[in-house]
């Protein structure tokens, strides 16, 4: 089978986020079952020094946008498992600081950027069976098949990664498309007067799927589906919920270049020489507190206001340490700062993202935290369990689908019920009570045996290709 995966960023050489991870680990995963896999990306700036092998391949892209006419080009580069890269060149639209944003302000032409990656998509599709596409960025690429007249189209599958990103602006966007307008209705990319690039999948791909089977759920309720729960309600005859895998390569304790040492599960003892090594490089003092850790976005999605809030109280009652590393919100970057002040042989914290520090707070931290309000699937909880990092989680998405409650007999981790200040306030303290106790050394244990490796999930992807 030929698959073509469409996608606005792609680890290593692009990544804003888990979309990134999952494009890449889903590839190599399927070309690791003998599927022969293209993903096309943007030709950001920087990748061209990463992939230093780059060809090009076809004729040149010319492509209208309303009235105006955009070139670019695809390069192509093949790695060495057999995966078939292809970036799109437009220096216009992605030779830019960031992928979709600068200075905390998205690009106001980023219809304009991804329609006209979908639009080149679109061109390519023809020689494939199935066309994958992701998020809001390339999920216009089902309705240009359907609408292009053509006799034989590939089917198309959209993956909603979150869906509060839905490429949302006003109507008169439309014209980049160069489709007649009886094409913009309610059945397709108009939603409440505006054009909704994601809307536009959701009525046009053969099929749906979210990145678990809880998110799936509760993305056709009202409280988690951001305007589109009908939509996904009329469609579930063809919505699957798959969890995302963990590429367990990139993210393991074993012979780990960014790690101070390595361990497993039958031996620990590497895993002290992390904390102390995390220790020392916030300049927090070596010792076997506990100590919690986060990478995060600093978004509201995340609760790091409420993060912030119950590490405030914990810390003038208990003898704990965290550390953090983020991005994001400016508000909330400063609060995770003003902590660090007021504690400064407790709270670490670096605003930013670092894939070696990652990994170190992976592996250093006793406990992960990620009380967030709502999590499509999660990731950093899954790197945790590997990394035995007890997490710490908000019982929504794949979150409840990866971490079982201390108060099961197959624990992993902690899982709130409900997302307050008191209730993370609970679950700092149930950390500190079972610290270095047998208890916490068996959930840590049995976290770290757990499979959420590439192999179920990209076979359940085949059979929703099939």
């Amino acid at each position: 089978m030929r698959i073509l995966q469409a996608t606005s960023e792609f680890f290593p050489y692009s990544k804003t986020g888990g979309l990134a991870d999952m494009v890449a680990g889903l590839s190599g995963a399927l070309t690791e079952l003998g599927e022969d896999v293209t993903v096309a990306t943007p030709l950001y700036r920087g990748i061209r020094e990463q992939v230093p092998d780059l060809k090009p391949f076809g004729p040149k892209v010319i492509l209208p946008l309303g009235k105006q006419t955009f070139t670019g080009r695809w390069w192509k580069a093949t790695k060495s498992n057999g995966l078939t890269l292809l970036f799109l060149e437009q220096e216009g639209f992605y030779d830019r600081p960031g992928l979709y944003m600068a200075n905390g302000d998205g690009y106001w032409d980023n219809p304009e950027r991804f329609m006209f990656l979908s639009k080149a998509v679109a061109q390519l599709a023809g020689e494939y069976d199935v066309v994958h596409v992701h998020d809001w960025q390339t999920a216009f690429v089902p309705m240009l098949l359907r609408a292009s007249g053509s006799r034989v189209i590939p089917r198309t599958v959209l993956t909603i990664h979150n869906l509060a990103y839905q490429g949302q602006c006003e109507a008169t966007r439309f014209e980049i498309t160069n489709l007649p307008w009886n094409w913009f209705h309610s059945e397709g990319p108009e939603f409440w007067g505006s054009l909704n690039f994601l809307k536009a999948g959701l009525h046009y791909a053969d099929a749906i799927t979210t990145v678990s089977p809880q998110y799936a759920k509760e993305i056709i309720t009202p409280e988690f589906g951001e305007g589109l729960e009908g939509v996904l309600q009329s469609r579930q005859d063809v919505f699957f919920g798959i969890l995302n895998g963990v590429d367990y390569g990139e993210w393991n304790t074993v012979e780990n270049q960014y790690l101070a040492a390595s361990y497993d599960a039958d031996d620990l003892s590497g895993k002290k020489v992390c904390k102390q090594f995390l220790q020392s490089k916030f300049g927090l003092p070596v010792s076997d507190v506990p100590m919690f850790g986060m990478v995060s976005r600093l978004a509201e999605q995340k609760g790091i206001d409420v993060l912030s809030k119950a590490l405030g109280g914990i810390l003038c009652e208990k003898e704990i340490q965290f550390v953090g590393l983020g991005s994001g919100d400016d508000q909330l970057a400063e609060e995770l700062h003003s902590l660090k002040e007021r504690f400064p042989k407790q709270v670490g914290f670096e605003n930013g993202y670092c894939n070696a520090l990652a990994h170190q707070i992976e592996a250093g931290a006793d406990y992960f935290v990620m009380p967030s309000r709502f999590e499509p699937c999660g990731l950093n909880q899954m790197y945790s369990l590997r990394y035995g990092t007890i997490p710490i989680v908000n019982g929504v998405g794949g979150l409840i689908d990866t971490v079982q409650d201390v108060a099961n007999q197959q624990a992993t981790g902690l899982v709130l019920n409900r997302l307050t200040v008191r209730a993370l306030t609970e679950s700092f303290k149930k950390a500190c009570d079972i610290h270095g106790s047998v208890q916490s050394l068996e959930i840590l244990k049995r976290g770290m045996r757990a499979e959420y490796g590439w192999g179920n999930s990209s076979n359940q992807y085949l059979r929703c290709y099939q």
